[in-house]
């Protein structure tokens, strides 16, 4: 019996970014979570790409879990207001916190932050810490940059062939549900 992905982490930007892709998809992405009975985790705030992707998941009826950091908070960054949103110490365990919560992983456009995320998950992935899926939203083309990175650091010998990763590149909100309802591997320690 294949265990299903039943909630996800969605790591993103805290801005809304240039491109107004970036809003439209992750709304979409809310609203297909909510829509297929997936619980989102999310990094609490009620700004930019993270608060246009949980009210869209909260007004179709979703589960919403946020976590944020005591810092975060005194930057006056508005929380969500719909829900409760779980205070942590600092970004170490809003991450850990985020990673114990989630089946999957969902990489939407964003900054440093974003990255750092991902990254973390990657190395988790390396060293065998986590077998539990990526799936990086390329909206706009916007990680193929990194893609390219992924490439040149095996190339030069600096790590595994992208492949041995658990990362799957979609580009549109459609595939990206589509991949996550049917997908069957979260291995030993999803």
């Amino acid at each position: 019996m294949t265990q299903k992905i039943k909630s996800v982490a969605v790591y993103c930007g805290h801005q809304m970014g240039n491109n107004p892709e970036y809003e439209r998809d992750a709304k979409k992405i809310g609203e297909l979570l909510a829509r297929n009975k997936i619980s989102l985790v999310f990094g609490g705030g009620n700004v930019g790409l993270m608060g246009a992707v949980a009210s869209a998941a909260l007004d179709n009826g979703g589960e919403v879990i946020g976590i944020t950091t005591t810092h975060v908070v005194s930057l006056q960054e508005p929380a969500h207001e719909e829900i409760d949103v779980k205070v942590v110490d600092g970004l170490s365990t809003r991450k850990q916190e985020m990673f114990d919560l989630s089946d999957a992983f969902i990489i939407l456009p964003g900054g440093i932050g974003t990255l750092d995320e991902m990254t973390d998950i990657l190395t988790k992935q390396q060293v065998g810490e986590s077998y539990k899926p990526i799936f990086m939203m390329n909206t706009a083309k916007y990680w193929e940059i990194f893609g390219q990175i992924m490439v040149h650091m095996q190339s030069e010998g600096f790590m595994p062939h992208y492949e041995d990763y658990k990362l799957y590149v979609v580009n549109s909100p459609e595939e990206l549900i589509e991949k996550l309802t049917n997908f069957d591997d979260l291995g030993p320690t999803a």
